[in-house]
């Protein structure tokens, strides 16, 4: 089960599964979905959400595709309810829905501190609050979270960001302990920007509106200042999460793992 699963690193990770047999259900809020005024955010549409599930099924696994609204805990219990009757449990969860806003704390839109929160923190809640149960039960279970080297490093227009990934991170640090007895493992994965149409997105929103130049040349910048000279790619953090699945890494839980070719942020 994979938010957030219908392009960028969801996408990443849904395919990395599916390579090695998994069937997956993927979730995105799709095109037209709410959007509160400020945030950065890819809603892809109905199209995209279809490729998806096309190349899930490419790699020879049974695909399925769901508009989700992680801020709904009815949305949420309903995509947890369609996996379980296509697939019969979870045994994988990993959790990329997110979004992001830019702005200073002096003047911070409260709507858009609470939205920021809502979705990358407590979204994350609730998607493991749904499978952490069964998974305990049987013994088995992978949680993986999106955070971002953004939990440890401040920018002065992302508080609401940096905040919400920092409670990623401890979350996963709860959720891996609670489930350690049980087989169950949860890790955080947090990359630098990664080439994703969401992180050109916000690039782009940065370069337009705080410095008055093209989200082509910011990223042209933010890879040459790269200690690797380059973004992150989304396979890169599928080829992780991959791992962090198999019995080989049954022993790495409570972990926040770096992708970021060398960069702090």
């Amino acid at each position: 089960m994979v938010t957030g699963g219908a392009s960028g690193m969801g996408l990443a990770m849904a395919v990395a599964f599916a390579s090695e047999g998994a069937n997956v259900s993927i979730g995105s809020l799709l095109a037209g979905g709410h959007r509160t005024e400020g945030e950065v955010v890819h809603m892809p549409g109905q199209d995209q959400m279809d490729h998806a599930v096309s190349l899930i099924e490419e790699e020879g696994a049974t695909g399925i595709g769901l508009d989700l609204d992680v801020t709904s805990g009815d949305s949420v219990a309903a995509f947890f309810q369609a996996t379980i009757e296509r697939f019969g449990q979870v045994d994988i969860l990993a959790n990329a829905a997110g979004i992001t806003a830019e702005q200073t704390i002096v003047g911070h839109s409260d709507a858009l501190w609470d939205k920021v929160l809502d979705v990358n923190l407590t979204g994350t809640y609730r998607a493991i609050k749904q499978v952490l149960p069964g998974m305990i039960e049987r013994g088995w279970g992978r949680i993986i979270n999106i955070a971002s080297t953004a939990a440890t490093v401040g920018a002065v227009t992302s508080g609401a960001y940096c905040a919400s990934k920092a409670g990623v991170v401890g979350l996963t640090r709860c959720v891996a302990l609670e489930g350690a007895p049980h087989g169950v493992t949860c890790n955080a994965i947090s990359p630098t920007w990664v080439d994703t149409s969401f992180g050109r997105e916000w690039m782009a929103d940065i370069a337009e509106k705080q410095e008055n130049r093209s989200g082509a040349e910011y990223i042209s910048d933010v890879e040459k200042t790269n200690p690797q000279g380059r973004l992150i790619s989304p396979t890169e953090i599928g080829a992780l999460a991959l791992f962090l699945c198999s019995d080989a890494a049954h022993g790495i839980t409570m972990e926040d793992l770096r992708v970021s070719a060398g960069s702090l942020w």
